[in-house]
């Protein structure tokens, strides 16, 4: 049933049917969704919207197994963090799934990745292990099949005269960082990027003082030389990627929606374009938890795009407290 169902979430995307054939499943499968659900009194056959369904706290990443059904996890995704917190665990049944996820979702927006030379800027990711951004971006690397593709830790030097003898052959790379290690970079070199993506995959942590979303983009911009600066929206917990191609406004894949709520009650959606709480459809998330309520503040407009505008003070999402391990 699980196959036959990725089949047709990766080919019909998200139509509203399918949402709640997903939720239901999920109810039944999951012990914790189920739970939390109940907790909230809500009754499965009453849902006929994906407006009404609950949203998991993310925070339970934490704290349970979020698995739909009882599995040995093919791999397991793990959160950055220090050793005074803990860190999401995101156990996934079929990495197939994964791959699939995020090679037609950029495929839709930017075509196929063998059309590109793919360099990654994570420092702060290979320097740990379960990541999966890493996971994603290596693929990607794989699958670009180029010989320049590859991972930069701070070899700064060596990415820029590697990003100019691409330039010198009008040779399209993707260039996608964490935040701050390409902020380290720009520093450094001026360059005129005219057939380089740059996309920036947030992430300062505490590494340097916080710059806003505009004086991050206008900086990268002027140092490397290029009109826009694209961004992957992503987390451990998630098995799909939004993206921007400019000034901060994401767009989903089909399979994958985002709903903003009132930050005091997990069942109001904002008004439009006011800010709240992200909670994140996430469809490829078949053996885990398709809804989640995420600790990110965002703001979403009519035509499905959203922008990600900084994270709840107290993360500790309402919720939690409905449970108790």
């Amino acid at each position: 049933m699980n196959e036959s169902l990725a089949d047709r979430i990766f080919a019909g995307g998200g139509e509203e049917a399918l949402v709640l054939e997903l939720f239901r499943y999920q109810y039944r499968a999951n012990a914790l969704y189920r739970a939390y659900v109940d907790a909230l009194r809500v009754q499965p056959a009453a849902v006929q919207s994906v407006l009404q369904i609950p949203f998991l706290p993310i925070q339970f990443f934490k704290t349970h197994r979020v698995t739909a059904g009882d599995f040995e996890p093919a791999v397991v995704f793990e959160s950055s963090g220090t050793t005074q917190t803990l860190n999401s665990r995101h156990l996934v049944k079929d990495t197939g799934i994964y791959i699939r996820s995020f090679m037609e979702a950029f495929r839709r927006f930017y075509g196929p990745v063998e059309n590109f030379v793919v360099l990654g800027l994570l420092p702060s990711y290979l320097e740990r292990q379960h990541s999966s951004l890493v996971y994603m971006v290596q693929e990607m690397i794989v699958r670009s099949g180029r010989p320049e593709s590859g991972f930069y830790l701070y070899e700064h030097e060596k990415l820029a005269r590697t990003l100019q003898e691409l330039e010198a052959r009008r040779q399209p790379v993707l260039l996608i960082g964490v935040t701050f290690a390409l902020l380290d970079f720009a520093e450094q070199y001026q360059l005129s990027l005219e057939h380089t993506i740059v996309m920036e995959t947030g992430g300062m942590k505490g590494r340097r003082e916080e710059w806003t979303r505009e004086e991050l983009h206008a900086f990268l911009q002027q140092q490397l030389g290029v009109p826009a600066i694209h961004a992957e929206y992503g987390m451990t917990e998630l098995l799909s990627q939004a993206y921007s191609k400019g000034k901060g406004i994401f767009r989903c894949p089909p399979w994958m929606q985002v709903l903003v709520r009132d930050e005091n009650d997990p069942f109001a959606l904002s008004a439009a374009s006011a800010a709240g709480v992200i909670n994140v459809v996430d469809m490829a998330n078949i053996h885990s938890c398709a809804f989640i309520a995420t600790d990110d503040i965002g703001r979403l407009h009519a035509d499905g795009s959203f922008e990600v505008l900084g994270r709840l003070d107290n993360s500790a999402l309402r919720g939690c407290s409905l449970m108790v391990s």
